[in-house]
């Protein structure tokens, strides 16, 4: 069995490869059975955390299991609050293949799906980028997007801590990119050609009144009923894909806009493996609004785990 550390599981998935591994097991899809969440009670009694086990696999194919361990008190002894692995297997025999770092998959393999997005669409021409955000995620997904559109080359930069936003901004800059902090968000959102917003937000960030026409907003940071990072009117205004159809149940940005009437699940033009087999055919029209949301699927990390694999 092949044992893949943080450093080895990002090294064997990068973007360009990863992109089109996504593109491929959408298309082709896979069996994915519901998630299985399980609370965590410590000593006392009380809970500690949260278990997520996540199944997928290919008949006589792969089988991988991501196992997700979330527990919130870590922050206290100087430990991350998520620790996560990903067990892939022969699906025909039951036999180990690999076992790798799974938030490394995880982180990865959502940028890529948001750039899997973006090939399809965000304009041909986009050439500024905002990120909203300045966590793990927010840090890779200029390296993600720029590989389905290279033209992104102006980047920039919100956060709740200007500070935060500011040393993001030095980093892109450090690797050759035209990269700078905003302070204020409004006016940054009219500017972006393409806005990605990878927060824990339960409040809009972005509102529709602020995006310009012809711009792709890309939601990837909200994955419950709760969260939400755009108002009512961002959704009205787009044509909306999600990345499979749980996003319609479980995305705090679309029940909520629903709730006030700006949103209608029925309108919605498609999924990513509608865009992968050409069901849905992607933007229209240079000057319409796209809206992608995303909430996750075990699909994406098998198609990670399998790509690391077989590149070893």
């Amino acid at each position: 069995m092949l044992v893949f550390d943080a450093e080895a599981t990002r090294r064997a998935l990068p973007y360009p490869a990863l992109i089109e591994a996504l593109r491929q097991r959408f298309a082709a899809g896979c069996e994915v059975p519901p998630r299985h969440v399980h609370a965590v009670a410590g000593a006392d009694g009380q809970p500690a955390g949260t278990t997520l086990i996540m199944p997928a696999w290919v008949p006589g194919g792969r089988l991988g299991i991501k196992t997700v361990n979330v527990f919130p008190g870590n922050t206290t002894c100087g430990l991350p609050a998520l620790h996560a692995t990903y067990a892939l297997f022969d699906a025909a025999t039951g036999v180990p293949l690999a076992l790798l770092d799974g938030s490394e998959i995880t982180t990865r393999r959502t940028v890529a799906a948001s750039a899997l997005a973006v090939s399809y669409l965000a304009r041909e021409d986009a050439r500024t980028l905002l990120v909203v955000g300045t966590g793990r995620l927010a840090r890779e997904v200029p390296a993600a997007l720029r590989v389905a559109r290279p033209g992104l080359t102006r980047l920039r930069i919100w956060g709740r801590r200007i500070e935060q936003a500011q040393a993001l901004a030095r980093h892109w800059r450090d690797h050759g990119l035209d990269a700078a902090a905003v302070a204020d968000l409004e006016p940054a959102v009219r500017e972006a050609d393409v806005v990605s917003c990878v927060t824990l937000a339960t409040a809009p960030l972005v509102h529709g009144a602020w995006l310009a026409a012809g711009s792709h907003l890309d939601l990837v940071g909200g994955f419950t009923p709760q969260m939400r990072e755009c108002d009512g009117e961002a959704v009205r205004r787009a044509r909306v894909w999600v990345d499979t159809p749980e996003a319609l149940a479980k995305a705090g940005d679309l029940l909520q806009a629903q709730a006030e009437s700006a949103f209608d699940p029925a309108s919605t033009q498609g999924t990513l493996a509608d865009l992968c087999t050409g069901r849905s055919s992607g933007r229209g029209s240079a000057g319409e609004r796209t809206l992608f949301k995303s909430v996750g699927t075990a699909l994406e990390d098998l198609a990670a785990a399998e790509l690391a694999f077989d590149g070893a």
